[in-house]
């Protein structure tokens, strides 16, 4: 059983998967083609990547760009993180909105991302571990990203740890968008 929770922007949607709980701990299945059909979600994944972050950490706000462009899934395993979407589609009523969802290994909460979404995320804890699961194979020829702090999203943190790959990406501002 899979249910939606919220939709933070239009075609995005926070989901809750059932737990299985007994004496030996839990167990979750976040991946049934079935489960996310019946919610109207066409996801077929290509590739799976898993990322640990310290706390402070900002991970974003990341993309593909056309052809290659994908939706997402991402779920935190292990700690808890705020996960930020922004809308780059031109067509739709939030372009250039953002919002947040708390993801974390307590609520097991699991976020689809369609395309068009840029996405980032705030580790809270030490040694949060998300995982992504994307419906293309990453192309480094296409991977894209708005800077984190130029589409006026209150990230809460004062000092964050950020790579000078992500400090480079463009501010929204100077972004063309082609979705």
């Amino acid at each position: 059983m899979l249910t939606i929770q919220g939709e933070p922007l239009p075609g995005a949607l926070l989901l809750a998967p059932r737990i299985f709980l007994d004496h030996r701990g839990d167990f979750v299945k976040t991946m049934h083609e079935g489960l996310y059909g019946g919610l109207g979600i066409d996801f077929k994944p290509a590739e799976e990547f898993l990322s640990t972050s310290r706390q402070g950490v900002i991970r974003g706000m990341h993309f593909q760009l056309p052809p290659h462009d994908h939706a997402k899934l991402v779920y935190c395993v292990s700690g808890r993180v705020r996960d930020v979407l922004l809308d780059l589609r031109r067509n739709s009523p939030t372009y250039g909105q953002s919002t947040a969802v708390e993801l974390s290994a307590a609520n097991r909460h699991i976020l689809y991302i369609p395309q068009g979404i840029a996405h980032g995320f705030l580790s809270l804890e030490p040694d949060s571990v998300m995982i992504y699961k994307t419906t293309t194979v990453h192309q480094p020829s296409h991977d894209a990203g708005i800077r984190y702090d130029s589409f006026g999203f209150d990230w809460e943190t004062v000092t964050p740890i950020i790579n000078e790959r992500d400090l480079a990406h463009p501010p929204f501002a100077a972004f063309d968008s082609p979705f």
